[in-house]
């Protein structure tokens, strides 16, 4: 007992030496320890726990299925605050998750590949069989909604029983109905529809192009590909269209550009570039027969010194026959008359000479074989090009905008000369290879463009314009009036006022003179005796004149303010 009083008071005695931040920081240790403490006892209390499904299920109506058909044999499944269903033992797990599977109770975003996870010595082969077909067709559904062209997707894929003979085993098939989402071409795209059917040919062994049927969301068959011939010509017509206007599209934009930084962007806007290509692919094989350069180019001489040689002889033989004497004429054996028609037996005694001489020459020859494709081939290329001339408002004298009878200011406009005309067809020519063996044509107009709304436009800010100028004048010429009366009005006041002010000041100086000249007067008259008061007011009066007629302004200021106070 004296000890634990000891250690209470050595800790009353530190409980009062501590600061209040060090007794807050103490409390929450304190704290924190007995929480933890409870959150380890309460979860070594707690039993162990099994997940049927190793995933959470966000589903609710899903998990709501699970737990029923759990009830219903008498398990008493928990959910954790994840969504993962939970029982109290393993081998109740592994057999509700067979029962799960067996009934089709798995949600779809559940992995297919899940339930092979886990093995049971309970599992037949024909569960593990239809496990699998599940999964695989479950792996479908999942890769086919993952494209962008599908909203949705129903898969059913067949495997039949094996039977002893191949004859009599019956092939695998599969049918797919895909509802394809908003704006996509998939019903009518042949690669998409080929690319579903290899995805179901790798995914599923053994099944066979012929054996897959996908239909649309209305029962039309798209792998129909016998029925799709006439579009497939239509969507290569397109893309061929498609080609030829991007072609189009380079030309026009390279002219366009070069023009409007030569003419500005107001004055071209009309250009038509029109294209005419061949699509078909064609093979092409030919053999050139070219002569045989002997002597090459020299280079930097203005002109061409080169040899050419047709062929040449690579050898040659030269033989010579010569004969003389008379024609003999066989006749046969001796004693025997010869069988010589007539005609030639009275030549027989005529001398005969002949000469022959042939020549054999092997000529060598250039030669260039050439195996080329083309496809595509541009055939003609046609431009036609329109640049409006220049237009300038017509001033008169004094740099003012001349206005028509109209109200309209007139304008002057000035077509391109032929020369630049001529200049821009050739400029064109170039740009696009032009060929004219090709027929192809390039033509440069100079047509004035309507600009009627702009020119009523820019009259209309202009008159604005001047409208605003005479306003302004008219407005600072008014104030330059009010500003001048103001002065004159302002300096005939003064002026009034200062003659009113001399005049007060004469007609009281006359007054003071005359009561100056009535004081004299009395004191000369009579001997009157001033009081001092008297004396002083007199003097105080005197002063008051004095400083008035000094400082008049000072004096009305004065009266002003003695005024407005009463």
């Amino acid at each position: 007992m004296e000890v634990i009083k000891k250690i209470i008071a050595q800790l009353g005695a530190l409980w009062g030496k501590w600061t209040m931040p060090q007794r807050l920081v103490l409390i929450g240790i304190v704290l924190a320890v007995v929480i933890g403490l409870g959150s380890l006892v309460s979860v070594s209390s707690s039993p162990n726990l099994f997940p049927v499904i190793s995933v959470p299920i966000r589903d609710e109506l899903a998990r709501d299925r699970i737990v029923t058909r759990l009830n219903q044999e008498g398990v008493i499944p928990v959910v954790s605050a994840s969504g993962v269903v939970q029982v109290r033992d393993e081998i109740t797990a592994q057999r509700m998750r067979n029962i799960l599977i067996r009934e089709d109770l798995i949600p779809p975003n559940t992995s297919p590949w899940d339930v092979f996870d886990r093995e049971s010595w309970t599992t037949t082969d024909f569960e593990r069989n239809v496990n699998l077909q599940r999964a695989i067709t479950q792996m479908v559904t999942d890769h086919l909604k993952a494209l962008d062209d599908v909203d949705n997707v129903n898969v059913n894929i067949v495997f039949p029983a094996d039977r002893l003979f191949a004859s009599e085993q019956n092939p695998v098939t599969a049918s797919v109905s895909i509802v394809p989402s908003p704006g996509s071409d998939i019903a009518t795209n042949r690669r998409k529809i080929e690319g579903i059917q290899k995805l179901l040919q790798f995914a599923v062994e053994g099944l066979r192009t012929e054996n897959i049927v996908i239909t649309d969301h209305r029962g039309m068959i798209l792998n129909n590909f016998e029925d799709l011939a006439g579009l497939d010509r239509l969507n290569l017509i397109q893309r061929e269209n498609r080609m030829r206007q991007e072609f189009e599209a380079q030309y026009a934009a390279r002219i366009l550009s070069a023009l409007r930084s030569t003419f500005g962007e107001e004055r071209v806007r009309d250009l038509n570039v029109n294209i005419t290509m061949d699509m078909s692919q064609r093979s092409i094989t030919e053999t050139q027969f070219i002569p045989t350069v002997i002597r090459e180019r020299t280079p930097g001489l203005p002109y061409d010194d080169s040899e050419y040689a047709i062929s040449v002889t690579r050898s040659s033989a030269v033989s010579r026959t010569t004969w003389e004497g008379t024609g003999l004429i066989p006749e046969g054996p001796v004693g025997v008359e010869g069988n010589v028609p007539p005609t030639y037996r009275d030549n027989s005694t005529m001398f005969g000479r002949v000469e022959q001489e042939t020549v054999r020459l092997n000529e060598e020859i250039g030669q260039r074989n050439i195996q080329e494709e083309r496809s595509p081939e541009i055939n003609r290329i046609t431009v036609s090009v329109n640049i409006d001339g220049t237009w300038r408002m017509r001033y008169d004298s004094n740099r003012n905008p001349v206005i028509g009878e109209d109200g309209s200011i007139e304008r002057i406009y000035t077509p391109i000369s032929p020369e630049d005309i001529r200049q821009v067809q050739t400029w064109i020519q170039n740009a696009v290879g032009f060929n004219i063996a090709r027929g192809d044509s390039v033509t440069v107009h100079n047509i004035a463009f309507d600009r009627s709304r702009e020119f009523e436009e820019e009259d209309a800010e202009y008159f604005r314009q001047k409208q605003f100028e005479t306003g302004i004048m008219v407005f600072f010429g008014g104030l330059a009036v009010l500003l001048v009366a103001f002065i004159l009005i302002r300096t005939i006041s003064r002026e009034i006022e200062r003659r009113k002010r001399l005049e007060a000041e004469e007609r009281a100086r006359r007054e003071e003179a005359l009561r100056q000249q009535a004081l004299l007067d009395a004191e000369e008259g009579m001997d009157v005796s001033l009081s001092v008061e008297e004396r002083s007011r007199l003097d105080l009066q005197e002063s008051v004149v004095n400083m008035t007629r000094e400082h008049p302004e000072d004096a009305a200021q004065l009266i002003r303010t003695w005024l407005m106070e009463e």
